[in-house]
């Protein structure tokens, strides 16, 4: 999972120097008071957008395992509703985010980072550093829950089968 939030982090960092490129060209076009289309490739967006899948992938099954290895069996199918539970609380509080940025991001002349009318206007990147600022205490977070948290042990069990292809070990882990 660690490494799941690690890329996450860096695809943010990648995105808003894309924006920052995306204005430069927009700029150096003169189209920053248009609506035209500003003449970059929409590829400039796949790096972010393939990290951002990367890392979805490691924190993902990363939980997954976790829930599986670490919860009661009893306990599983809750401990996986909770995790989409969470998943879907933080995309409203994604929501909620963007809205307290629009509002208190507002300068004296009514500009703010999201403008409404005109993205070239505003500072998306601030916005892209804002998240990768929070992604980074949260990092921080799940390093010392990590490191403060006790794994139930893991077992070795012998099966007593002598067939040849067949080792003879089987891993489990405790109930608690």
């Amino acid at each position: 999972m660690g490494v799941g939030f690690v890329i996450s982090i860096l695809a943010t960092l990648v995105a808003g120097f894309v924006e920052i490129k995306r204005k430069q060209v927009a700029a150096e076009n003169g189209l920053l008071n248009s609506h035209h289309p500003i003449p970059i490739s929409v590829f400039w967006l796949a790096p972010q957008y393939c990290l951002h899948g990367i890392a979805e992938a490691f924190m993902s099954i990363g939980h997954l395992e976790f829930f599986y290895d670490q919860a009661p069996e009893s306990m599983r199918s809750s401990a996986m509703a909770l995790f989409w539970t969470a998943i879907s609380v933080g995309n409203y509080m994604s929501t909620l985010l963007v809205t307290l940025v629009h509002k208190f991001s507002a300068g004296p002349d009514g500009s703010n980072w999201l403008p409404d009318d005109n993205l070239n206007k505003g500072k998306l990147e601030y916005f892209y550093w804002l998240i990768t600022l929070m992604q980074a205490v949260n990092l921080v977070y799940y390093l010392v829950c990590a490191k403060m948290y006790t794994f139930k042990p893991i077992q070795i069990h012998s099966k007593g089968n002598s067939e040849p292809e067949d080792d003879g070990v089987e891993l489990t882990a405790n109930k608690v």
